[in-house]
């Protein structure tokens, strides 16, 4: 099966004469996987991220994404607040390029993808931290990518709301079979998303290891299997973070 997105002896420097910040990189993303990149600061996972967005271009090596148009999604989420949430979402579907009388009702579908119907007209000001994060979201699915990026999405949200929200990114990610890679700090939200935790170490970052996560959905961030398995990649973690400050 060819892949997603391939990453081929990938490293990036952001002046001739500075340190790499990624280094031979080698990662392949098969379609439909949700792949979550973890690491401590500075370890060049947004770099990564904002290379296979095309954002930035690698100074050596490939990146390549086969099957087709990236969105993007950070932990701010960027809504203009002088929009409506469907007025939002309508923006990237006007960029897209879906004709103005299509775009109301397919803001509205997307909206009621992400459980939040009827709420095309509300103020971003009006919603909650989670309710903008819905929209957000809504809105990089409008963009009909089939590979989402995610950079740290649910870090300033509390704890409730990340949990629905990893459900609802669960379902949403099934049901439309798209290919995820997920930037974040926490073991136990990567091992709750993801089929596979790709750990990078730091100075310069590159892949120090790999877990496939061979449990049933739906998982429970609190489960016992959860917790084992993210004992042990916050363990590797520790290792990595303790070599770099030699």
């Amino acid at each position: 099966m060819s892949a997603a997105i391939s990453l081929e002896s990938v490293s990036k420097r952001f002046a001739p004469a500075a340190p790499p910040v990624l280094a031979d990189v080698d990662l392949r993303i098969a379609p439909g996987e949700f792949v979550c990149l973890l690491g401590a600061s500075g370890c060049g996972k947004s770099t990564l991220l904002n290379l296979v967005a095309g954002l930035e271009a690698p100074s050596a090596g490939r990146v390549r994404v086969p099957a087709g148009r990236t969105a993007v999604m950070f932990q701010d989420h960027a809504l203009f607040p002088w929009l409506t949430a469907g007025g939002n979402v309508q923006l990237a579907l006007k960029a897209r390029g879906v004709p103005r009388a299509e775009r109301r009702a397919e803001a509205e579908r997307l909206l009621a993808l992400v459980r939040l119907p009827g709420r095309h007209d509300a103020r971003v000001h009006a919603l909650s931290g989670g309710m903008r994060q819905r929209v957000a979201l809504a809105r990089a699915l409008a963009q009909d990518a089939s590979v989402l990026l995610m950079d740290e999405p649910f870090a300033a949200l509390d704890a409730i709301t990340r949990d629905h929200l990893y459900a609802e990114l669960t379902r949403i990610r099934l049901a439309l079979g798209l290919t995820v890679v997920f930037v974040t700090h926490n073991a136990r939200e990567a091992v709750r998303l993801g089929d596979r935790v790709v750990l990078l170490a730091a100075r310069p970052g590159r892949i120090a290891r790999e877990w496939t996560v061979d449990l049933p959905h739906p998982r429970r961030i609190e489960s016992a299997a959860v917790a084992g398995l993210s004992a042990e990649i916050i363990d590797r973690l520790g290792e990595e973070v303790a070599g770099a400050d030699v």
